[in-house]
């Protein structure tokens, strides 16, 4: 006799960040919903948990980058990846979340049935599959694939002598201890990694193919650690989680309505730590402040390793693997015993499982995003997909409070769907990226995977959380395009 599957009102995929921030609010806002996390590593924390790399830290202050609900303490406000952990930890253990979770169960396909108005998840455990069915999913996946990063082909690569790593996939006992390391990168990974093997390695070399804008800022909030001291802990969070994103806001915006005036001011700070020569050569990048990420240097770590000699960049064309190391197209060469390849991640829509709908797979780029949190004709779904230009967790945030009072409205009216639907006049709509006016690389590589957006609401995906604050987070949610059975 055949057991029927278990069933939950909801599933929550994935225990990093947003799958957190999911479980902390069906737990206070919908109680009545009998909810799992599903994860499919044997550990919480996402991001903060898979990469072990040197270094490795928030390019976000945790005053925006932690939950609104569980105030960051530390004085350190840009936070190294043990102590991220740590507080994720935390969070779990005091809200009871950590008991929801369910380690080692990766979901290979979620499939729709209209006729039996649920979704069916087929479960990798160990070495069983089985299904669990549920009404509502929340995705909170992530943007990339666990299974390795992003490393372009590189020619000789199969004739260096010494050891090639991805961050990703950092091995525990790489020593290199008086080693030649060559970062490869211009990124966030990058920057981090450069002046963190500085401690050990005998010298590391940071090869770029272009500049990226860079900004340093002190690892410590001053007011935020003053304000500690003369009011509660949670209001001095709040009022420094407002502060920190109203000022992120009006820089980014900034960079849209000014961004020659930006530009000199990262220029001029950028010249009380290096010497003009260096600015130009390796700091100046042809496109203006966020076109791409600004990377953030905590304490001008990087910067002090490059004037004490223990670090330098350089900025070239790769033209292949030596044995040594690294030839460059413009004849020099980088001598290195290992080589880092901090060159992006592969990105993936739905972490990496398939879609369907009776049986029809999901093609996403097919589909408008709904609000950038939902698909036009996919019920009962939800998925989180941050910032570009601040924390992550501020859109994750609205996004789980959104899905909550989604799923109570569903319970008030007594409906089982909820499908975002175009309208007759959206029919019409131009299909613009679900990013505008970010052509990073590894964000480009994605674009064609993903959904598109329209020139109106709600087929948006604004990337900016005041914007969302009113779209996602106070607008009515029977806005006459989510349709409701």
């Amino acid at each position: 006799m055949s057991v029927s599957p278990e069933h939950l009102d909801v599933v929550v995929v994935g225990a990093g960040i947003s799958g957190i921030s999911a479980a902390y609010h069906l737990q206070t806002m919908c109680p009545d919903r009998e909810f799992a996390i599903l994860e499919g590593r044997s550990a919480l924390g996402g991001t903060w948990d898979l990469f072990r790399y040197p270094g490795v830290r928030s390019d976000s202050d945790m005053h925006t980058l932690g939950f609104k609900f569980k105030p960051w303490s530390n004085p350190k406000a840009i936070a190294d990846g043990p102590s991220i952990l740590d507080y994720l930890n935390e969070t779990v253990d005091e809200f009871g979340i950590r008991e929801k979770i369910r380690f080692d169960h990766r979901i290979s396909n979620a499939s729709w049935s209209w006729i039996d108005r649920r979704w069916t998840l087929t479960v990798d455990h160990g070495a069983d599959t089985f299904e669990i069915t549920a009404n509502f999913v929340f995705m909170c996946t992530g943007y990339y694939s666990y299974r390795g990063g992003f490393t372009p082909e590189f020619a000789g690569a199969d004739t260096f002598g010494g050891q090639i790593i991805h961050p990703q996939k950092w091995p525990e006992d790489l020593d290199y201890a008086g080693k030649r390391v060559a970062v490869i990168g211009s990124g966030a990974t990058a920057m981090t990694l450069v002046p963190a093997m500085t401690d050990r390695a005998e010298h590391v070399t940071m090869v770029q193919r272009t500049p990226t804008w860079v900004v340093s800022a002190p690892s410590q909030d001053p007011i935020a650690n003053a304000l500690r001291k003369v009011l509660p802990n949670g209001l001095a969070f709040e009022l420094t989680r407002q502060k920190n994103r109203r000022f992120g806001e009006y820089v980014y915006r900034q960079t849209r309505t000014n961004p020659d005036r930006v530009r000199r001011r990262l220029l001029s700070e950028l010249a009380k730590h290096l010497p003009q020569e260096q600015i130009d050569a390796h700091f100046t990048p042809s496109y203006n402040p966020w076109d791409q990420r600004v990377c953030l240097v905590p304490d001008a770590d990087l910067f002090e390793a490059i004037k004490a000699g223990k670090a330098d960049v350089v900025t070239d064309t790769i033209q292949r693997f030596t044995e040594t190391g690294i030839q460059l197209d413009s004849d020099t060469h980088v001598d290195a015993d290992i080589i880092v390849t901090a060159t992006g991640l592969n990105l993936v829509t739905i972490g990496e499982m398939d879609l369907d709908i009776d049986g029809e797979k999901i093609d996403f780029s097919e589909l408008w995003t709904y609000k950038g949190l939902g698909y036009s004709e996919i019920p009962n779904l939800i998925s989180v997909f941050g910032y570009i230009n601040a924390s992550w967790t501020l859109r994750a945030d609205l996004i789980v409070e959104y899905g909550c009072r989604l799923l109570n409205h569903m319970r008030n009216t007594g409906t089982d769907t909820a499908t975002p639907r175009l309208r007759p006049s959206d029919l019409d709509m131009p299909r613009r990226p679900f990013i505008d006016d970010f052509p990073a690389g590894y964000m480009q590589r994605m674009m064609p995977m993903l959904p598109k957006q329209g020139d109106r609401a709600p087929w948006l995906n604004t990337q900016s959380v005041s914007e969302d604050m009113k779209l996602i987070g106070k607008e009515t949610v029977d806005d006459g395009v989510m349709v409701f059975g």
